[in-house]
């Protein structure tokens, strides 16, 4: 697969799968023996984790907006900074939903064989995410 492909199905997964909550075509985005790098607590491995993982995502903040605002493409690797959005409506970590709507950036490095991704990692501002829920004192 070019780097042009897989920037475009980085941005197509985040489209079909983040935006528009399909899940059912994680399949076309998603090797089965994907590996989450850094992955969040309760994660499981594979493609089904991940899975299980957006499931509990979506159900957490479920009007969740993902947009790409830069992405660089370079062989199998996809480097993009998002900033997702949502309102809290569902536990997420043990926190009881709060019906505060967050904005969030992300980092996002992910790995692509055979025009699926393989592999990926996450950097996101967690801190930050836990100040707007209330979970830690703002400064």
């Amino acid at each position: 697969m070019s780097t042009h492909t897989n920037g475009e199905q980085d941005r197509q997964f985040a489209q079909i799968v983040l935006n528009d909550h399909r899940l059912e075509e994680l399949d076309r985005f998603v090797h089965e023996d994907f590996v989450e790098d850094n992955p969040p607590p309760g994660q499981g491995p594979g493609r089904d984790g991940l899975r299980d993982f957006l499931t509990a995502f979506l159900t957490a903040f479920p009007d969740l907006t993902w947009t790409v605002k830069d992405l660089v493409a370079d062989g199998d690797t996809v480097a993009a900074w998002s900033v997702w959005e949502g309102t809290h409506r569902g536990e997420y970590q043990g926190i009881a939903p709060t019906g505060r709507r967050v904005s969030v950036e992300a980092w996002t490095f992910d790995k692509f064989r055979d025009g699926r991704m393989a592999s990926s990692r996450i950097l996101m501002d967690v801190f930050g995410l836990l100040q707007q829920l209330g979970a830690v004192p703002a400064q």
